[in-house]
């Protein structure tokens, strides 16, 4: 249960400012932030008062529960026509021998290694290559169906989707149709980047804007299907643009209700454009957390991606909103590693991600996809997963 005590003596402290309180008391009260509040939590608030009301709306949503799923990742080739000037994952296409670019059978044989599994979802994305168009992904769906027809597949940031529509000169509604139909079943967040075009002209300027990323998860709500949504925080924006962001995603929440969670993505420094921009620090990145979760007020679930920020850090954040720290098995991508975060070769086992959620006494319970629970481990034996295949 929330602890609305805890609150309470928060607000209840005279040496917080009236302007800290009045938020205090929306949050306490179900109320919607404004702007101009996400602006004020980010510039006035301290970190002792973000954690203490963030915590208390992931119990209220949530209690102690923190889910995790069974995943594993798939990158068909990080060569891309496209040049983030932060990102340290791509390759362009004219240099496309520096990168790598898997066969269809090379991706279909990694998820034939996962046969006898207990895997829930493979996750797809990477580089925008031109010739792994529209018509080769829907084959490719089709393909890992047929050889598992259980497996939810996750695929394709906006920006990869935006590509193969515009090439093969549909529509997007038309698209995502097409996909869908071929096996895809949801979206993940990737591509956001930051909304605001001052911000987003700078650091990707040729790749899909606001408004196309924007319509091409409606479009998928539209359809029945669930998204993720991100943002890259910690290089040249401000609070408000990442606000605006935030904003932004709110509002299509309203309309659609079809956003499964909401992932702050940590701006990694190493072998990129931005690499003279300083990493924002560990109170930055519990900042960011603590104001989503009272922002994204109808964001059912605040996820933190461990590979990206380590294993300890992603603990942290399950007291400031987090209720989710994603995968367990083999969470390969190389994105983050190749920017340089904590986890280069990120796996953990089953075994491993439960004693991590147990160690800050939360309540670990896999989940699948959509948030429907699979199992809780809270009370399971460490050593009977350590020792039982099937459990890891």
């Amino acid at each position: 249960m929330s602890d609305i005590k805890a609150v309470e003596r928060l607000l209840a402290d005279e040496n917080l400012s009236g302007e800290l309180k009045k938020i205090g008391s929306k949050v306490l009260n179900k109320e919607r932030l404004t702007e101009e509040d996400g602006v004020t939590l980010f510039e006035k608030a301290p970190l002792s008062y973000l954690g203490v009301l963030a915590n208390f709306v992931r119990e209220r949503l949530h209690g102690d529960t923190t889910y995790f799923n069974r995943n594993f990742h798939i990158e068909p080739t990080n060569v891309c026509v496209f040049s983030c000037k932060f990102c340290s994952y791509s390759r362009l296409y004219a240099r496309r021998e520096e990168g790598w670019e898997l066969s269809e059978e090379q991706i279909l044989d990694i998820v034939r290694s996962y046969q006898n599994k207990p895997v829930t979802e493979v996750h797809i994305v990477g580089g925008v290559h031109p010739k792994m168009n529209l018509e080769y992904f829907a084959d490719l769906l089709r393909k890992i169906k047929a050889l598992r027809p259980d497996l939810h597949i996750k695929g394709f940031t906006a920006v990869e989707l935006d590509y193969m529509f515009r090439k093969a000169k549909l529509s997007v509604e038309d698209g995502m149709k097409f996909l869908h139909d071929a096996g895809l079943d949801s979206l993940p967040g990737g591509g956001a980047e930051i909304f605001h075009p001052e911000i987003r002209e700078q650091i990707c300027a040729d790749k899909v804007d606001a408004e196309g990323w924007l319509k091409i998860h409606e479009t998928a709500h539209k359809l029945g299907m669930h998204t993720n949504a991100t943002i890259l925080y910690g290089h040249i924006e401000s609070y408000r643009h990442r606000v605006d962001h935030m904003k932004r995603l709110r509002d299509l929440q309203d309309r659609t209700g079809g956003f499964n969670t909401f992932i702050p993505l940590k701006f990694r420094n190493e072998d990129n454009e931005m690499s003279h921009l300083p990493e924002q620090s560990l109170i930055e990145d519990m900042k960011m957390y603590a104001v989503a979760r009272l922002f994204m007020d109808n964001f059912p679930h605040l996820k933190a991606y461990w590979p990206m920020l380590g294993r300890q850090n992603a603990q942290l954040t399950l007291s400031f909103g987090v209720n989710d720290i994603d995968g367990t098995i083999d969470d390969s991508t190389k994105i983050y590693s190749m920017a340089g975060s904590e986890e280069q070769h990120p796996a953990m086992t089953t075994a491993q991600l439960v004693s991590l959620i147990r160690q800050v006494k939360r309540r670990p319970v896999e989940r699948d996809t959509l948030y429907h629970v699979i199992r809780d481990y809270s009370d399971i034996d460490l050593k009977e997963l350590e020792i039982d295949p099937t459990l890891n």
